[in-house]
């Protein structure tokens, strides 16, 4: 049976990547009347040289590698934290768990759903309309799913063309996180297969998506930070139907990311890369070894010296 992948990822201790990357619309991010451009981001541009010792990037710079100086004390450990995400999916960076203990129920989305730029990423609030899962007697109610480009999490040394996040939050204030790699579909009958390299596992193609095909390709409706469109009726039981096939494993804050794939046909990929750009951070460490960014200082401050 194809697989699913548990990050032991803290993520509601770093709160911009939070912000970022899952949590719009639940408790640690309050869905807004309007949408306010984001004060993080996710590239390179404007940074100053030469690099300041203090935390080797100056404040100009919004990247991943900056959202700790963005708030030092609420961000701690986004440079401290040995459970951050993403991470590479390697041998011994996961565990698993048995799909059994995971009660995923979506109905079909027969009304539609709004479908917003956020500036940071697209959005598609499920908010009310009945998706949840049950963890360990645990409801997480799914709030949003949402979009990254490339795909964050990198599947054993390979960063595939997207990845989705489906967001869940518990009444209690805790979120379970569902991503989901998509590939690109170019109409050939031996296109690129998921390369599983799990003990035990086969090469699993991925499954053709009309959900997320449908919904990326009304992201040329929402262009620009800020605006919103309605998205026509979305058969989500043929997400549910997938996730079903797979294994899972949580702690604390619950990451799953699957080895089953969807794929979309190139030309909405690309629709969706004029809108969305670049939204991927960099990848972790381990979990449970130490943060990046922590290396990458120590090793500053130790030339300096």
């Amino acid at each position: 049976m194809t697989s699913w992948i548990s990050l032991l990822a803290v993520l509601a201790a770093c709160a911009p990547q939070v912000h970022a990357s899952c949590a719009y619309g639940t408790h640690l991010h309050r869905r807004a009347d309007v949408i306010h451009a984001p004060k993080f981001g996710y590239s390179a541009a404007n940074v100053r040289h030469p690099i300041p010792l203090d935390f080797f990037f100056s404040l100009s710079y919004p990247g991943p590698a900056n959202w700790y100086n963005l708030d030092p004390k609420a961000n701690e450990l986004c440079a401290t934290g040995h459970h951050q995400s993403p991470i590479n999916l390697a041998d011994g960076s996961f565990n698993i768990l048995s799909a059994s203990d995971l009660n995923i129920e979506i109905p079909n989305f027969t009304k539609g759903a709004e479908f917003e730029n956020l500036g940071s990423t697209v959005e598609v609030v499920t908010e009310g309309l009945g998706g949840k899962i049950t963890i360990e007697n645990t409801t997480y109610h799914l709030k949003q799913f949402h979009f990254h480009l490339p795909s964050e999490h990198i599947d054993n040394g390979t960063s595939l063309a997207m990845e989705m996040h489906m967001v869940h939050s518990s009444e209690d204030g805790k979120l379970a996180v569902i991503g989901v790699f998509i590939d690109l579909d170019d109409g050939a009958v031996d296109s690129y297969k998921f390369r599983e390299t799990r003990k035990g596992k086969t090469d699993t193609p991925a499954t053709k998506s009309t959900v997320v095909t449908t919904v990326l390709n009304s992201v040329d409706k929402i262009a620009t930070l800020g605006q919103t469109t309605h998205i026509k009726s979305l058969k989500m039981s043929e997400i549910v139907s997938l996730l079903n096939e797979g294994d899972f494993q949580s702690e604390n804050v619950k990451w799953f990311v699957s080895t089953r794939k969807v794929s979309i046909p190139t030309r909405t990929y690309l629709k969706a890369r004029s809108v969305i750009g670049y939204n991927a951070r960099f990848p972790q460490n381990v979990p449970g070894e130490e943060n990046i960014l922590s290396l990458v200082a120590d090793e500053i401050e130790h030339y300096d010296d």
